[in-house]
């Protein structure tokens, strides 16, 4: 029981102030314009590169001033960012900001993944001593 008393602790734990100092950052801006299936088509759309704001509104159908809306919360996260020339409008991926959040993901993904072979390795040695 004392075993099993420390790996509930050790899960318990609060995260790290590295972790705490990572999320500190924009993340919370950038998770949050990404929870939304319109700005994520968006996204995806733009991974295959620039698309003007009538190309990019086309497949949705809501109106153009709600759309925007999208567009600016994805330009606020850092997601996007755009440029007019003339009437045209132009959005572009910033692969920066995308880039940081895949490696916050992976971060998130290595440390879970340590966590659960070791608890993986704590159930095998449990097994083997009540056997």
């Amino acid at each position: 029981m004392h075993k099993l008393s420390h790996m509930v602790k050790y899960l318990d734990m609060p995260a790290s102030p590295r972790l705490l100092s990572h999320m500190e950052n924009n993340y919370d801006a950038i998770f949050s314009a990404m929870s939304d299936p319109t700005r994520r088509a968006v996204v995806a759309r733009l991974a295959a590169g620039p698309a003007t704001v009538t190309d990019l509104h086309a497949p949705h159908d809501i109106a153009l001033p709600t759309f925007m809306k999208h567009l600016r919360k994805l330009e606020n996260a850092g997601l996007v960012h755009s440029k007019k020339s003339g009437r045209i409008r132009t959005v572009s991926l910033n692969q920066n900001t995308l880039q940081a959040a895949e490696t916050w993901i992976a971060r998130q993904r290595r440390q879970w993944e340590r966590r659960l072979d070791r608890l993986q390795n704590l159930a095998d040695r449990m097994d083997r001593t009540t056997s």
